[in-house]
């Protein structure tokens, strides 16, 4: 069972790059992305303030809206084909994969599950830090994948 929570998450600037990617060529797509962003952002001279990201727009299907990179200290201000860009604040529902990728969408069916029990409704987007993974172990049992899912705030009657 994963543990799942409901957090507020604070704004936080990244930078990465944004494709529609099909999801068999994902792993390759954020194996590149990662490497190139990191290598820009060092060139740049910017410092990078966590793990890797990326972030899902849409409903998912066999290709998805992925911005792939890294949060940082500052907004970015360098050049290159990179985006500037936030990870939002928001009212999200967090939780922690522990394993290789093949069973991530496990956790997302707990999630799922979780958001409905709790009468929630997520938002079409999402995103994923990937803390530890195969660049730091090739151990997939020690693989840490944070899964970030807003939640829809209900709006306040003023009158």
């Amino acid at each position: 069972m994963t543990e799942i929570s409901l957090i507020d998450v604070e704004e936080r600037p990244t930078v990465g790059i944004r494709r529609r990617v099909p999801v068999a060529d994902l792993p390759a797509f954020l194996e590149e992305v990662f490497d190139t962003v990191a290598s820009q952002v060092e060139s740049a001279g910017a410092h990078l303030a966590g793990a890797p990201f990326a972030r899902y727009r849409g409903v998912s299907s066999d290709v998805v809206d992925v911005e792939a990179g890294f949060p940082l200290t500052e907004p970015w201000a360098g050049a290159g084909d990179l985006v500037a860009g936030t990870l939002p604040a928001a009212r999200a529902v967090e939780a922690t994969h522990r394993g290789g990728y093949a069973r991530l969408r496990e956790t997302y069916e707990e999630i799922e599950r979780w958001v409905e029990e709790h009468d929630l409704h997520v938002q079409e987007e999402s995103w994923e830090l990937y803390e530890a993974g195969p660049s730091s172990d090739p151990d997939p049992d020690t693989w840490r994948t944070h899964i970030v899912w807003p939640v829809a705030v209900p709006e306040v009657d003023a009158g």
